[in-house]
């Protein structure tokens, strides 16, 4: 069987474009998946709640369930704009949670797996606002004193204020970005380091090892395949 990697599908509304090419991969994939990847931002925002999930997610979430209950695992690192992934993401999909980064090991190859937000570490102002947010502290006070209502208009808000800033700042190459934080893991004896984030699909091998980038949902919906001992792109 195959597994999937996909990130950054910045889901917000059920009848958007990116939300339906992803919904339809997940209906067609049942029982053809041994392990779906979630590497981040799969959601445009989602603070999580002990009994609450935001209405516009559910048909996402069902797909999901329906996935896992066809055979597939779920692993879901979490991204800039989905943290604090709660109960029912572990719980009623019975996926494996990881706040920044995970190892696995796929036909002996040590694969080292992240969002990528982390990957700039001289970004320092980001880090502590990051560590803020994902404190303890945040995510029960969101839970305790801030209405689901209240924080899906406030992720509306965000959205329009992220959409516009990637309209007015064209997206730069990340390849020296990745490939020098992917050196660093090929030196810990990693052999693959895949990220979302970028939202730029890339695959490329260096003397040192493989890095691998996925795309999005959205302008260049994309993600990973690995099957048969390979890595390969596919488009949704």
């Amino acid at each position: 069987m195959k597994d999937l990697f996909l990130a950054d599908a910045h889901l917000l509304n059920p009848e958007d474009d990116n939300y339906r090419r992803l919904l339809a991969l997940l209906q067609r994939e049942e029982g053809q998946v041994r392990t779906l990847y979630l590497l981040g931002d799969i959601f445009e925002f989602w603070v999580g709640y002990k009994h609450v999930v935001f209405t516009p997610y559910v048909p996402i979430l069902e797909a999901l369930r329906r996935l896992h209950e066809s055979g597939t695992s779920i692993v879901w690192i979490e991204g800039n704009h989905d943290f604090h992934l709660g109960p029912f993401v572990r719980d009623t999909l019975q996926a494996t949670i990881f706040p920044e980064e995970a190892t696995i090991t796929l036909d002996g190859n040590k694969i080292f797996l992240c969002h990528g937000d982390l990957i700039d570490a001289g970004d320092k102002g980001y880090r502590l606002y990051r560590t803020f947010l994902r404190s303890h502290f945040v995510g029960k006070l969101v839970d305790l004193f801030v209405s689901p209502d209240r924080l899906w208009r406030f992720s509306r808000f965000l959205s329009a204020r992220s959409k516009a800033k990637r309209c007015d700042h064209p997206r730069r190459d990340p390849r020296p970005l990745l490939i020098d934080h992917a050196r660093q893991r090929f030196s810990e004896g990693y052999q693959v380091v895949i990220t979302g984030h970028f939202h730029t699909p890339i695959i490329e091998a260096i003397p040192e090892g493989l890095v691998i980038a996925l795309g999005d949902a959205m302008e260049q919906p994309s993600y990973v395949i690995y099957e048969d001992g390979n890595f390969h792109l596919a488009t949704f």
